[in-house]
């Protein structure tokens, strides 16, 4: 399972996040996405940690703790929409009349 951290600092960096995270067990990846088009980090980052119990410490702890003038969101990840394809997110079909 991977761990949503949200509301992020633009300069936070992988080897911050780990730190933190390696306080409630074995830290086993972290992504930081970034902007396309700045290069920039998105506000947000994907954490995975060794075990399940690890990071449902981490969670709870860390979901709305002050880090780095910011208030943290923290919570189990969820799977990625699929898209269509077209831009549209949703499965609505217009159908024929």
């Amino acid at each position: 399972m991977s761990i949503y951290v949200g509301n992020l600092s633009y300069d936070v960096t992988q080897e911050d996040l780990t730190e933190v995270f390696a306080e409630y067990g074995n830290v086993t990846r972290v992504s930081v996405p970034k902007d396309r088009e700045t290069g920039r980090p998105r506000g947000f980052a994907f954490v995975e940690m060794e075990s399940e119990s690890n990071e449902d410490s981490a969670i709870e702890t860390l979901d709305g703790a002050e880090w780095m003038g910011r208030s943290m969101k923290v919570n189990k990840a969820r799977p990625r929409e699929r898209s269509n394809g077209n831009g549209n997110r949703g499965s609505y079909s217009r159908g024929s009349f």
